[in-house]
């Protein structure tokens, strides 16, 4: 057996535990150096010395002495930082500087090292000048920061609001939570996770039934209890709504949950009416919204005296309609009409326009072929201008005549979740829509209050939500901190999957670029072809005359598994030569990538497998 490694571990303790005997005298020299270099300072140079700032940081996963030592250098290169003292056995590190000390920085930095840390304590010196001078401004700003803990009040508890709440806490806020519902808002609840998990239960039912390989693997037709398939979503969104919500909550000491609904007294206050009963009045430093979105329904004459489905009864019926219609053409509507459908439903679609009629128009024309290869019956250019509900039976009223449905789904968007909070109060402004506008730091109109997530004019994703929350949080306790969304990709979990990210063609000549695009086919993808299924392409966008690649959308089985590596080269500006030079693993649906690179400058049919 290879022995380097456990000698290079003990090596490593042997000489981290000589650094942690040696770090108190060290120390103790510093002190003393800086007592001596202290008596011979001018009046200005001790003054300078009284507007330093001090932090205490908290910190976890130091095993040894050199991990000490390695923090003590990482923290001497943040801006501002003077001096900087941590102690292994402790688990400190007590830090001092100028007025370019940041608390944010700092716990970044011991983070990107490899080290959990929360700030312990934070102190700010007034210096004489700023005595003389008078200028000891900014009180809210600096006295929030420096004196007594930030009060953070977050309406919500959704994706965006988890993460603002825990980075607040890491930074030495006080966080009150208030949510009127359950716990973790729509994604884990009635989202991303249960629609998911049906979704894959249906594309096995699918599989079971008819696949590329049935003249050599059996195929039956499979027995499917929603029943019991709704009980297993329903616990693993219960194990992971406690695992990654209620539990975290429940193990911090620096977050409250408050039960309620919330509306704005004025700038700096709320008034929450309490789910038990009566009113609480919520002071806050900072208020970041995060209210999330509800499913929109639209104004068609009848339909509210029906008892329609939105996503969120859909996601909850323990059956399985026999006919089901599904007004809607984007990301809910096509997920769920092809799960009812594989599940044993005759799914009808009714589209305004057509599918995904804001994207590339490909991407509508191959999810529409697959759909209807499997009998979901898609009808473009299609709206109900009457919906009634008669002897337990839905009737549509079309241009085309009437549809009969056993269930209706409405799946037309989700509208943003700010209606009650009397955002006029705190000068918060709202688009059109009602989403509240926010900057690329999350900032809203009015003073101190931000906002993250659905609710807001950004894009309806959760990972965009949990971004935003986080940087919302930095940027309430002084840092300074954007989200760009310039290579945001997106998956639809369709069968084939729809992912895309960057410019389209379109969208890149509505802002002035000139583009360069290869469309690739799936019969020249390997992957595809050993999976027997060559439906979809990949389609890349490059910047006429660089050739920077500014777009990717994907049609494929798997496509949100490929589409990540497009983002990446477009966040680090690659072109689509610099693409079709880098080495992709044979027999992966990415490797489609690299052959849709090397398109721009070859004929990939001509080219041998693995070709380079």
């Amino acid at each position: 057996m290879d022995e380097t490694p456990s000698i290079k571990t003990a090596l490593a303790h042997s000489f981290g535990a000589a650094m942690g005997h040696a770090m108190p005298l060290l120390a103790r020299l510093r002190h003393v150096l800086g007592q001596r270099i202290g008596s011979e300072e001018s009046p200005a140079s001790s003054d300078r010395r009284r507007e330093r700032n001090s932090v205490v940081l908290q910190i976890t996963g130091m095993t040894c002495g050199s991990c000490a030592s390695h923090v003590e250098k990482v923290l001497l290169k943040a801006p501002g930082v003077h001096e900087a003292n941590v102690s292994y056995a402790e688990g400190t590190a007590r830090v001092s500087g100028d007025e370019a000390l940041d608390p944010a920085a700092l716990s970044a930095a011991v983070q990107a090292a490899g080290f959990q840390t929360v700030v312990a304590k934070r102190a700010r010196g007034v210096s004489v000048s700023e005595r003389r001078s008078g200028k000891i401004l900014d009180r809210n700003a600096k006295q929030e920061r420096w004196g007594a803990p930030l009060q953070v009040a977050i309406i919500g508890s959704g994706g965006a609001a988890m993460a603002a709440a825990l980075r607040a806490a890491e930074d030495g806020a006080r966080v009150t939570l208030i949510e009127r519902g359950m716990i973790g808002g729509t994604c884990v609840n009635v989202g991303c996770v249960p629609s998911k998990i049906m979704i894959r239960a249906a594309h096995i039912a699918h599989l079971r039934r008819q696949s590329p390989f049935d003249e050599g693997l059996g195929a039956s037709e499979p027995t499917i209890d929603r029943g019991k398939l709704l009980a297993q979503q329903q616990a693993r969104v219960d194990a992971l709504r406690h695992a990654k919500y209620e539990g975290i909550i429940e193990g911090s000491t620096a977050i409250a949950v408050l039960r309620g609904e919330a509306k704005f007294q004025d700038g700096r206050s709320l008034i929450v009416r309490l789910n038990e009963g009566g009113e609480s009045k919520i002071s806050f430093n900072r208020c970041l919204i995060a209210t999330g979105a509800s499913p929109a329904v639209p104004p068609i004459p009848g339909l509210q005296e029906t008892p329609y489905w939105t996503s969120t009864e859909a996601l909850a019926s323990d059956t399985i309609p026999a006919r089901l219609a599904v007004i809607g053409s984007s990301v809910v509507a096509v997920e769920l009409a092809q799960a009812f459908a594989r599940l044993g439903g005759k799914v009808t679609i009714l589209a305004r326009s057509t599918l995904f009629f804001r994207e590339d128009p490909a991407i509508g024309e191959a999810v529409t072929a697959a759909f209807r290869a499997e009998g979901v019956e898609v009808l473009e250019h299609t709206q109900a201008s009457n919906v009634a509900f008669a002897d337990g039976e839905f009737v549509l009223t079309t241009g085309d005549g009437e549809l009969r449905a056993d269930k209706l789904l409405i799946a037309t968007g989700r509208a943003p979740n700010t209606c009650g909070l009397a955002l006029e109060a705190a000068g918060v402004a709202v688009n059109p829509q009602g989403a509240i506008i926010v900057d690329t730091r999350m900032r809203t109109s009015g003073p101190h209050i931000y906002a993250a997530g659905d609710c807001t004019n950004q894009p309806q994703l959760v990972y965009v939500a949990a971004a935003a929350g986080t940087r919302a949080a930095i940027n309430m306790s002084g840092g300074d901190a954007a989200l760009d969304l310039a290579a945001m990709p997106a998956v639809v979990f369709t069968d084939p999957q729809v992912a895309t990210v960057g410019y389209s063609e379109a969208e890149a000549h509505h802002e002035g670029i000139e583009t360069d695009s290869r469309t690739l086919t799936l019969d020249n993808v390997p992957r595809a072809l050993a999976n027997f299924d060559t439906r979809g392409f990949i389609k890349l966008v490059t910047e006429a005359g660089s050739g920077r690649l500014i777009g990717a959308q994907a049609v494929a089985p798997e496509a949100g598994e490929l589409i990540q590596t497009a983002a990446l080269a477009i966040r680090a500006r690659m072109t689509a030569q610099e693409l079709a030079d880098q080495l992709f693993p044979y027999l992966t649906m990415v490797e489609g990538l690299k052959l849709a690179a090397q398109t721009f400058n070859k004929d990939v049919k001509q080219l041998s497998c693995c070709a380079g």
